[in-house]
């Protein structure tokens, strides 16, 4: 459908564009990158051929706009944001509404407290929402208040602004907003902080999830401030640093070229690991936003440098990892993949949840981009988390 209508926009005419879809280059699979616009000099007028390059500039801007309001998974359609009531407040605990600054910009965000919380020191979970979502959204689908309750935790939603990104998508693919104390990741990091000192909560539990454009806004987080975030959730995301502008952005996303090196190690805003990042990572492998090996991809990234070399533990036998396949009651297999360190602790996860698109793995219709037949990805999650706090042993930066 999305190669249809890049066709139907590229076709010539007296006021319209002279770039057009390769019939033969481009991708079958709802893409349509880049590389497979080309000039058809043989329809562009004398006035048209001069400014070729101005023009695919600006014809592109629609191209990526329009694939970034297409972050959805093929499960069904739903209705604009401001045409649904969101769900997404147990009654018992409150949902405020809050603006934060710093050096590099303003961001609004929602926290959830739950009725649970009088004063002592609780969990943080950050959530980062996906395209042309907002906070209420992305709590209706994902279910984390709700959870939230069960399992007492703050959770905070930055919401990126229509001035930073018109599709409110995170700049995850901006050189800028990849680095330490920079962009996007110094608000969500100061932000972060901002509300624990506010609230004492647990510094050693601090937690940030994403999805889609947040997902590899998460791992940036997660890279480069491993001081403050215990673990991260990586749902149908991509590594981080993998892109430096959009061209690159969608070539990571449909093919994961070049998602395996990201950010070379002692690049500014980064740090090089002698032990792993804890995460987990979701993945639906059919998914035609994201393509299922970013998820693979985030997995290494995540890795001990040593494992990264090739290395053994030193002193001990490689890492070894279990498979464990199930299926979700009337809904979708998933094969879950556990990755354990020197000393048989879990250390990653990666859940490829089999006949998945691009949206939250058990997540609840009245948000958008959410399989509810899928395995609990919220619930996971969480678990996950709260197994892995911040210790003295996990500092890894150096």
């Amino acid at each position: 459908m999305i190669d249809d209508e890049l066709a139907s926009a590229a076709t010539s005419a007296p006021d319209e564009s002279p770039w057009r879809v390769d019939a033969e280059t481009s991708h079958g699979d709802a893409w349509a990158c880049p590389e497979d616009l080309q000039f058809d000099h043989a329809h562009a007028s004398a006035a048209q051929r001069p400014f070729a390059a101005d023009r695919l500039a600006a014809d592109l801007h629609d191209v990526w706009r329009e694939k970034w309001y297409r972050f959805r998974g093929p499960e069904s359609w739903l209705p604009p944001l401001s045409d649904r009531v969101p769900d997404s407040v147990p009654d018992a605990g409150t949902f405020t509404t809050g603006a934060f600054t710093n050096h590099a910009g303003t961001r609004d965000y929602k926290l959830y407290i739950p009725s649970g919380h009088h004063g002592q020191s609780l969990p943080l979970v950050v959530m980062l929402h996906g395209c042309t979502q907002d906070p209420d959204d992305f709590a209706a689908g994902t279910g984390m208040n709700t959870l939230a309750e069960e399992q007492p935790c703050f959770v905070l939603y930055p919401a990126q602004s229509a001035a930073a990104n018109s599709s409110r998508c995170w700049n995850w693919f901006m050189e800028t907003d990849q680095q330490r104390d920079r962009g996007e990741p110094s608000i969500i990091a100061d932000l972060t902080r901002q509300v624990l000192d506010e609230h004492r909560l647990d510094e050693r539990r601090v937690y940030v999830a994403g999805l889609s454009a947040g997902g590899a806004m998460a791992m940036t987080l997660a890279m480069t401030y491993p001081d403050l975030y215990a673990a991260v959730g990586v749902h149908s995301g991509l590594p981080h640093a993998v892109a430096q502008d959009l061209p690159s952005a969608f070539t990571a996303m449909h093919r994961g070229e070049g998602a395996s090196a990201g950010r070379p190690s002692g690049a500014p805003g980064t740090h090089s690991y002698a032990a792993p990042v804890p995460a987990i990572v979701f993945h639906g492998d059919r998914d035609t936003t994201v393509h299922p090996c970013n998820g693979d991809q985030v997995i290494a990234q995540c890795a001990p440098s040593h494992a990264k070399r090739g290395e053994l533990p030193e002193g001990g036998p490689a890492p070894r990892l279990s498979v464990e396949r199930g299926q979700v009651p009337h809904g979708h297999a998933y094969t879950r993949t556990t990755y354990h360190d020197a000393n048989g602790q879990p250390i990653m996860e990666q859940w490829l949840v089999h006949g998945a698109g691009h949206a939250w793995s058990g997540g609840c219709s009245r948000g958008s981009y959410t399989d509810p037949r899928g395995p609990d990805a919220t619930q996971q999650m969480l678990r996950f988390f709260y197994a892995h706090p911040q210790g003295e042993a996990s500092v890894r930066h150096s």
